[in-house]
């Protein structure tokens, strides 16, 4: 769903987006360079999460149940 809304832009944002918008409208060409942008966002939010985890030392019980989680699947699996 399209809802109209109204933004001021910067003169050279509005420039960039007229001449590469390759004969699109800029209203498509906008939303589709917000779509880009948003999942970028999305992206970088998740390395960031990522980098968070790793980065703590896994404490002794948590690497006994990765352990335990691990064998139990490779039992799994090779009851399969």
């Amino acid at each position: 769903m399209k809802v109209a809304k109204s933004f001021t832009y910067d003169e050279d944002i509005l420039a960039a987006i007229e001449t590469t918008r390759n004969g699109r409208s800029a209203s498509e060409w906008v939303n589709d360079l917000l779509r880009r942008a948003l999942k970028a966002e999305r992206y970088a939010q998740l390395e960031r999460e990522a980098e968070a985890f790793f980065a703590n030392p896994e404490t002794s019980e948590e690497a006994a149940e990765r352990k335990a989680f691990h064998d139990a699947a490779i039992r799994s699996l090779a009851e399969d």
